[in-house]
């Protein structure tokens, strides 16, 4: 199994010095190239656990393994696209996309290898543009071929078109699926949207809340593009709205005994 996610909990302590689990027995095995999106409530952990797959937080027992290799921190294996481009303001596009490893490669090499990226993302154009001088949209797309030209085996990608208007985010996601499609790169996305799950995934795991556990592993088993598909996508999303009906009833209802118990 190309990546591991072994018997996940992740415990926090809340402000009353309490625990609180976020993460429980979170486990799910994922083949080398595929795109997996993780969908839930707000509140489920879904980017608690992108954060540990990337290293970046850790777990409080279980394991991730990456070909057989447990990780406990960042690599170049894996790369990741946060909800915002978090660009350097004060670097150009292309200078943004090879900082991560301009001192890896002479600089012709670098500047290049950037260039290939961009390229990939539509944006051959702006190479000596500033964030400032782009839309959100683009902003993205920066952030994206960086992750790209680092070459990780797997691409973490919390949210990243959840900020975007409804037309940005369907251009992104036709460019998103052609670059998977051209790449062949492990995809594990995190995402709010069933629609935006249904269309670009292979799987999705379907999370509930307090504390976060899995679901449902669905398959969706469409040829790509899938827009052509409409009555068979409204079936599986009508198929997760029956798992997240009862889970967002609980998050609501537990707002309301809040807000009445303050």
């Amino acid at each position: 199994m190309f990546l591991a996610i072994n018997n996940i909990q992740k415990e926090f302590l809340d402000k009353n010095n309490q625990k609180s689990i976020v993460l429980q027995d979170i486990n799910l095995q994922i083949e080398k190239g595929e795109f997996v999106s993780i969908l839930g409530p707000s509140g489920c952990g879904k980017s608690t656990l992108l954060s540990i797959v990337a290293g970046l937080t850790k777990a409080t027992s279980g394991e991730i393994l990456v070909n057989n290799n447990r990780i406990d921190k960042p690599g170049k294996d894996r790369g990741m696209v946060f909800q915002e481009a978090a660009l350097f303001p004060w670097l150009n596009v292309v200078d943004n996309v090879m900082f991560p490893f301009k001192k890896e490669l002479p600089k012709k090499d670098a500047i290049e290898q950037a260039k290939k990226y961009l390229q990939m993302v539509q944006l051959s154009n702006y190479l000596d543009h500033y964030p400032h001088e782009l839309s959100g949209g683009m902003q993205q797309r920066v952030a994206i071929a960086r992750a790209l030209a680092m070459n990780p085996e797997i691409l973490l990608m919390d949210e990243p078109f959840g900020a975007l208007d409804e037309q940005t985010r369907t251009r992104l996601h036709a460019q998103l699926e052609q670059i998977w499609m051209e790449t062949k790169k492990t995809i594990l996305f995190v995402t709010h949207s069933i629609s935006e799950s249904i269309k670009l995934s292979d799987r999705i795991i379907v999370m509930g809340t307090r504390p976060g556990t899995i679901l449902a592993d669905i398959h969706v088993d469409l040829p790509r593009p899938r827009d052509q598909y409409k009555e068979k996508m409204l079936t599986i999303e009508e198929e997760i709205m029956g798992y997240l009906k009862t889970e967002i009833d609980k998050v609501v209802s537990e707002e309301e005994n809040y807000d009445t118990s303050s």
